[in-house]
């Protein structure tokens, strides 16, 4: 037998580079097109109630409006007539709400009081004209009321601002604990967070449910000119279309 033939030289082949794997979408965030929230309200602690009120958030594309409407009810009926309708209308953020209108109606149209937000100029435009600085998080307490529900909370103390048709506040809200609240669906793991004014004069809590999107199942409201009110949430109603937000 001849020789073996030489085994022939393999040429280098060069390593490809790294490729970088393509990021992962995520599912896009689905929203119910409209989600009522129906609350009975209370004077004090022990369930007297006093009246009911439906808080509806509804959306299309990157705009909100949230309005809610409240009407007397049992004995109260008696002294408070008619209903009364507060409303914020503003855009949906990577941050959450950002409301740029906020208004009142306290028992007809003609006793309506508005709030506008103007975020370019740095502007809030109260009721009576006066002109407010105007700073990031600012929120009215309707957007303040759902914005846990796009942006859930984090740290166990923020500090924002709360502008209502008359005035803006300043208010720490801490997380306390976890609780149980009852409602009509039995009970439910909640958060409670308390929330003060800078001024001293505001005091309320809110009980958020983590596994309702932290909406708030139960809230109170102490020091007012009636006393302590409370709302607890009775049901929930959602609009079966469903678009991508």
């Amino acid at each position: 037998m001849g020789p073996e033939p030489a085994a022939e030289a393999v040429p280098d082949v060069p390593t490809p580079p790294a490729v970088d794997a393509p990021p992962v979408e995520l599912p896009k965030k689905t929203l119910p097109r409209r989600v009522d929230l129906v609350y009975k309200a209370f004077l004090g602690t022990h369930g007297f109630m006093i009246g009911e009120a439906t808080y509806r958030f509804e959306h299309a594309a990157n705009e909100y409006r949230i309005v809610t409407v409240g009407e007397a009810k049992g004995i109260a009926a008696l002294f408070i007539r008619g209903q009364g309708k507060v409303e914020s209308r503003g855009i949906i953020t990577s941050e959450g709400l950002q409301p740029q209108e906020f208004s009142i109606e306290r028992g007809s149209k003609e006793r309506r009081e508005t709030a506008v937000f103007d975020w370019e100029a740095g502007i809030l435009t109260l009721h009576d004209r006066r002109a407010e600085p105007l700073d990031l998080p600012t929120f009215d307490p309707l957007a303040l009321m759902w914005q846990a529900y796009f942006s859930p909370p984090v740290d166990d103390t923020q500090t924002v601002s709360v502008a209502t048709t008359r005035k803006i506040g300043r208010y720490s809200i801490t997380r306390e604990g976890i609780e149980l609240i009852k409602w009509p669906q039995g009970e439910i793991e909640t958060e409670r967070w308390h929330r003060k004014g800078e001024d001293g004069k505001t005091d309320g809590y809110v009980w958020i449910a983590p596994s309702l999107h932290y909406i708030p199942v139960k809230m109170r409201i102490t020091a007012t000119n009636r006393g302590t009110l409370e709302a607890l949430l009775d049901s929930i109603r959602v609009d079966e279309t469903i678009v991508e937000q």
